[in-house]
């Protein structure tokens, strides 16, 4: 019986993981939006893994690029944490984001750890038809 309840938090163990990682990842990615939401480009920046902030070089450039391309993010009216998944090794958080128009979109957030933080590594439109009821 003790190894049949050893297994079996044993297997729970990746599942609880995974919460507490989701968890974490939604509350990195809500403050990102809050961050935006408040034009403070410096906090958005700071949630970016050092790979997307050294494509940028500055908070500046890196707030320009969101409110030029995703205004959507920018100045979001609703936003909802769907799916956390892995894809090829990766950790995907599935976003619904709807504008001030009602107008609804969806991104995937990749997130890597740095240093023990979650760090968001790059946000990827997902289209219409690649979204599952």
């Amino acid at each position: 019986m003790r190894g049949w309840v050893l297994a079996l938090i044993w297997l729970a163990m990746p599942v609880q993981a995974q919460e507490a990682d989701k968890a974490a990842i939604d509350a990195v990615i809500a403050d990102q939006f809050g961050d935006f939401g408040r034009g403070d480009t410096l906090g958005a920046y700071d949630h970016a893994s050092p790979f997307i902030q050294s494509m940028f070089g500055t908070a500046e450039n890196f707030g320009l690029m969101v409110r030029s391309k995703y205004p959507m993010i920018w100045a979001s009216k609703d936003v909802r944490y769907l799916d956390l998944k892995e894809e090829a090794g990766r950790l995907v958080q599935r976003v619904y984001v709807a504008d001030a128009a009602g107008s609804v979109y969806f991104f995937d957030y990749e997130m890597i750890r740095v240093d023990g933080q979650w760090r968001i590594n790059g946000v990827y439109p997902v289209a219409a038809d690649q979204v599952g009821v």
